[in-house]
């Protein structure tokens, strides 16, 4: 693991790429707060700028990357775990673990039956510029996190109920009023105890008990965010392998990937829904065509999916029935796919019900609201249909996402 050894902590930890896409704003106001400082913005690609830069940035973060590694920004830390707090804005404390991850142990695809799953389809036009940067990057640095459903909390728990006994290795609030964050150091005894108690999770017995089902494959980590970074690092390493021999794939550190593990039955994690904005259309003729697709919707309670639809000086609430899928993010997804193809216009994807409406606001504009899955049924619903519609949940608000803060070498 690599932390920065005498950086402003706060100026270096970034939110997450996929964070406040629609609000340039945002990032500008961090762009001005980092200055020249050592950065994670600088070794990162947000994805407002996907439309407006590229390979020129890709370039930069790159040449960054190489530069901060020559120029002793980071300590190295060998087998590195560790036990993160990040506490948020409502003070309310996410607790979980940093380590690496076995690519051979994950598939993204949607019928996957490995050890860790995509929990969401891809998005596939935002994995091109994370390959570009992985390709020739030497290091890496994750919002990736992997959950568990460790009903029990033997993972975590000893952990955080212990924690003094552990050095300290990081202690600051985090930018732009997002909260604070804290890193402790696992020694030998702590991290075996860890890998004991996942070892338990793994078993297949025990599994197929817990949630009713017969001969089923073990699902242990299911993607709760970074879904596209941890499918871009699997596809640079399924590139990388034939160029190595059997000894290299072994221990090569392009196989692995950097993620935080959080136990998904924390009180403390929230699952909220991913709204949507389309932009560059016409708001009477988008909602014609939404109800013309599916024929049973009705703005009276009929049992289907809520969706709340703004546009400028107007609102409305429909109940979508009478499609394939069996969520309501899937229902209005497949008409936006079909409508935007055949139409023309531009989707984006968007946290927070108040950014929605003020977005809304916009000529030629449409918001759509829509309700968060149950936390409770979200392993039982991958393990028996597979993965969720893309972009169908998030973990809480955007100030609220995983920052950047470790990095690893991945060559």
């Amino acid at each position: 693991m690599l932390i920065p050894k005498d950086a402003d902590l706060t100026k270096w930890s970034v939110v997450a790429c996929d964070q406040y896409t629609s609000q340039p704003k945002y990032w500008r106001a961090v762009e001005e707060f980092v200055g020249d400082a050592p950065s994670t913005l600088n070794i990162t690609f947000p994805e407002v700028y996907l439309k407006t830069q590229g390979d020129e940035r890709i370039e930069r973060i790159n040449s960054t990357m190489e530069k901060y590694m020559e120029e002793g920004v980071f300590k190295t830390i060998p087998d590195a775990m560790i036990y993160v707090e990040r506490t948020q804005r409502d003070g309310r404390i996410l607790s979980g673990l940093v380590g690496a991850v076995d690519l051979e142990y994950y598939d993204f695809s949607n019928d996957s039956t490995s050890l860790i799953r995509a929990t969401e389809g891809t998005i596939l036009n935002r994995i091109p510029p994370r390959l570009k940067i992985r390709r020739n990057a030497p290091l890496e640095t994750t919002h990736i996190i992997l959950l568990f459903d460790d009903r029990e909390k033997t993972v975590v728990k000893p952990i955080k109920n212990h924690k003094e006994r552990f050095e300290k290795l990081y202690d600051f609030d985090l930018m732009m009023d997002s909260g604070h964050l804290e890193g402790y150091l696992l020694d030998d005894k702590t991290k075996q105890q860890v890998q004991a108690a996942l070892d338990e999770l793994c078993d297949k017995d025990s599994f197929n008990r817990k949630y009713g089902t017969q001969n089923k494959d073990v699902l242990l980590f299911a993607v709760g965010d970074g879904n596209h970074s941890l499918a871009c690092a699997k596809t640079i390493w399924e590139e990388l392998k034939p160029s190595l021999s059997e000894e290299e794939r072994k221990n090569h550190p392009a196989r692995f990937a950097l993620v935080e593990i959080m136990n998904v039955q924390n009180t403390d994690l929230d699952f909220e829904p991913i709204h949507r904005i389309v932009t560059d259309t016409e708001p009477e003729k988008l909602m014609k065509a939404l109800k013309e697709y599916y024929p049973e919707s009705s703005s009276e309670d009929n049992g289907g999916g809520r969706v709340v639809c703004l546009w400028k000086g107007g609102e409305e609430t429909l109940y979508i029935k009478g499609g394939q899928s069996h969520v309501t993010t899937g229902l209005l997804q497949d008409f936006l796919n079909d409508y935007l193809e055949k139409e023309g216009g531009h989707e984006d994807y968007i946290h927070g019900e108040e950014v929605v409406r003020e977005l809304a606001e916009e000529d030629n504009t449409v918001g759509f609201l829509l309700e968060g899955i149950g936390k409770l049924d979200f392993f039982e619903g991958i393990i028996k249909d597979g993965a969720l519609p893309k972009k169908t949940f998030s973990m809480g608000h955007a100030p609220d996402k995983r920052f950047y803060m470790e990095c690893r070498k991945i060559k």
